[in-house]
């Protein structure tokens, strides 16, 4: 199943206000992208993003060397669904002849781009000097890119932070070079590695790179309420913005800012129902396991919850539930009963920190 009429109708009414960008040569629907985030960007979450207005999609981060050793699971990771129309493979690796084998891999995969992480700040990442442990000495990067560069057909592209730590930001340093090595747009997540996902992201900064950049850059970083989104779309310098907790929390973030004044239309608890209905039937054609479909359905409905009456208690029930389709009338009850106690909005304290753990 798909959407229902009266949700399609919402989503295309928004879908024609959406502006078609070109970076470099790289074309996407609109200028709100969805950030990789580990162990939530595959097939299906890209795809079901994708027909919630997302203008292109990033994989999960995907390991160099679990490609090159055919690592079924890793090769699991690459599979791109025929429906999706505007996706780049997210490789890292800390290796150029590693990385570069394993893109040719990618690209027979039919990717639009190839997207080398270097931003990562987990641990096991870093310590094996890959992610934002590239970022650490630029001096072989040059070497880095071009290896990679001349293995792909498909486009390179590059997701950095603005430095190692606040002592070294180094972000427009980072770019020059690739602009050198023919790389095709700059995303930056606007914190150093040293802070992980602690504080906010940096914006001034991240608008002084944007301005002084000679490749385009897609801004990335705290975007997770339409209030935020909306307002640093009208005045950014980047190309593009990547959203990545935000979605979780709010399927329709990619929409919502170009709602108008006089629209008069609103997301309800029943379009988020629709919503985890249509992630259900993507995920029943892509997991073959269930339970890995039921992990990754719960999370992503507990988060959308967020913010609606009694969640806590839904919550509870949700996890207290092992059979999938328990989850689904749980779920189903939650969202609908919602409707009919008349509570169509989130409340939510725009200001509040958002799985400052990590992802996106």
């Amino acid at each position: 199943m798909k959407f229902s009429n009266q949700l399609e109708n919402k989503l295309q009414l928004l879908k024609a206000r959406r502006v078609p960008i070109e970076l470099g040569a790289i074309h996407a629907e609109s200028a709100l992208w969805l950030a990789p985030m580990s162990a939530i960007c595959d097939a299906p979450f890209r795809l079901l993003m994708q027909e919630l207005g997302a203008g292109a999609t990033v994989s999960e981060l995907i390991s160099c060397h679990g490609i090159n050793y055919n690592n079924e699971q890793t090769h699991r990771m690459l599979r791109i669904l025929p429906e999706e129309t505007n996706i780049g493979l997210q490789l890292f690796g800390e290796d150029p002849e590693a990385m570069a084998t394993s893109a040719k891999v990618a690209q027979e995969f039919n990717p639009k781009w190839i997207d080398i992480n270097m931003g990562c700040p987990v641990r096991k990442v870093v310590t094996k000097g890959s992610g934002s442990a590239l970022l650490k000495d630029t001096s072989k990067l040059g070497h880095f890119f071009s290896t990679i560069k001349k293995s792909l057909e498909v486009p390179l592209t590059i997701k950095i932070r603005t430095g190692w730590d606040a002592q070294t930001i180094n972000a427009l340093e980072v770019i020059r070079i690739a602009r050198e090595e023919g790389v095709e747009f700059v995303a930056i997540h606007g914190r150093t590695r040293t802070q992980q996902y602690t504080g906010y992201a940096d914006w001034d900064l991240l608008e002084t790179i944007a301005s002084d950049s000679p490749l385009p850059i897609i801004g990335n970083g705290d975007l997770h309420s339409t209030p935020l989104v909306k307002n640093r779309m009208a005045r950014t310098q980047c190309k593009a913005l990547m959203l990545g907790r935000g979605p979780l929390r709010n399927p329709f973030l990619f929409l919502e800012p170009y709602i108008e004044e006089n629209d008069q239309l609103v997301f309800t608890p029943a379009d988020y129902w629709e919503v985890v209905q249509r992630y259900h039937h993507l995920l029943e054609n892509f997991v073959d396991r269930e339970r890995t479909m039921i992990v990754q359905l719960r999370k992503l409905i507990v988060w959308m919850a967020a913010g609606f009456p009694h969640v806590a208690q839904f919550r509870g029930q949700l996890f207290e539930t092992q059979e999938l389709q328990g989850i689904l009338k749980i779920s189903e009850n939650y969202f609908m009963g919602l409707m009919d106690a008349g509570f169509h909005h989130k409340n939510i304290d725009l200001n509040s920190p958002f799985m400052a753990g990590g992802h996106g």
